[in-house]
């Protein structure tokens, strides 16, 4: 586990599935759902994704503080869950959402439009 947090309150059918990174975490792609916009990757261990599951809010595990954040909770740009799914080998979760605001740190609306690599070099 990532933290001190108890044992995490998930599903055991479907923490059982998970397949996590040495450090116990699992990539989350967070998605605008009605426009398909990937905002940002985020990170889940067993009881971010439980929260998120139950609160429909996003839950992450910050690898930098070591502590569970929820988005929004600080910068009001809240993230409304509304659907989650594994990918195909249950190793990373794509959390369809209703953003409000932006979901960049650096307060753009995405974190991948900044920095758009040229093709063909």
């Amino acid at each position: 586990m990532t933290s001190s947090v108890p044992a995490s309150s998930l599903d055991p059918t479907l923490a059982a599935r998970l397949r996590r990174s040495a450090d116990g975490l699992v990539p989350a792609i967070a998605q605008q759902y009605d426009t398909g916009e990937v905002l940002m990757l985020g990170w889940m261990d067993d009881e971010a994704l439980h929260r998120t599951l139950t609160t429909g809010r996003c839950t992450y595990w910050s690898r930098s503080r070591q502590e569970y954040w929820v988005k929004g909770d600080t910068s009001g740009h809240v993230q409304h869950v509304k659907s989650v799914a594994l990918d195909c080998d249950a190793d990373a979760i794509l959390v369809k959402v209703d953003q409000v605001g932006a979901a960049c740190h650096t307060g753009d609306r995405t974190c991948f439009d900044a920095d758009v690599l040229p093709l063909g070099q």
